[in-house]
């Protein structure tokens, strides 16, 4: 069984997966698998550029968790996208020392549920599940995640809305 742990940056991954690692389960951090397909690193955006189909056509199954914002692309089994209120991620990613440009895309980006739609349109309904972070902490948002990927709660998703928290992010 692979679950993802997918979503914006700043949304909580990587606290969450390392979380489940301390508690015993396996966890694959995907940063660590994406090095011989960096393509470019966008300078303007401090980003790196991935040949994201090379990766995730070549990538072999794990057992256990997988976290990153690429985990969607993978064939999981299930698959949790956590998410963030904009004003609190905003404040996030500036402690992180993200640049004023790189906080307003991936602020909009979760307002508008980007990482959610890609998901929802890879997955079937059953297989996904929507954490808000926003307000929990990493302990309960490990111990929802590892019930979802053993199936001990149901799949919920498309309850949360963002979309009002636009306007602050232009």
């Amino acid at each position: 069984m692979m679950c993802g742990i997918t979503g914006t940056p700043g949304t909580g991954k990587t606290s969450v997966a390392n979380e489940l690692a301390r508690q015993g389960s396996p966890v694959l951090h995907l940063s660590e698998t994406i090095s011989g397909y960096i393509i470019e690193k966008d300078q303007e955006r401090d980003t790196l550029i991935i040949d994201e189909e090379g990766w995730a056509g070549s990538f072999i199954p794990f057992s256990g968790f997988v976290e990153g914002h690429l985990a969607h692309l993978l064939p999981c089994d299930r698959i949790v996208v956590l998410r963030c209120r904009p004003d609190i991620l905003i404040q996030r990613l500036k402690k992180r020392g993200y640049g004023e440009e790189k906080i307003r895309e991936n602020a909009l980006a979760e307002a508008l549920d980007v990482i959610l739609i890609e998901t929802v349109d890879s997955f079937s309904p059953e297989q996904v599940y929507e954490l808000d972070t926003t307000d929990k902490s990493t302990t309960e948002c490990a111990m929802i995640t590892d019930r979802f990927a053993k199936g001990e709660i149901q799949a919920s998703f498309g309850a949360i809305d963002w979309s009002s928290y636009t306007g602050m992010i232009e």
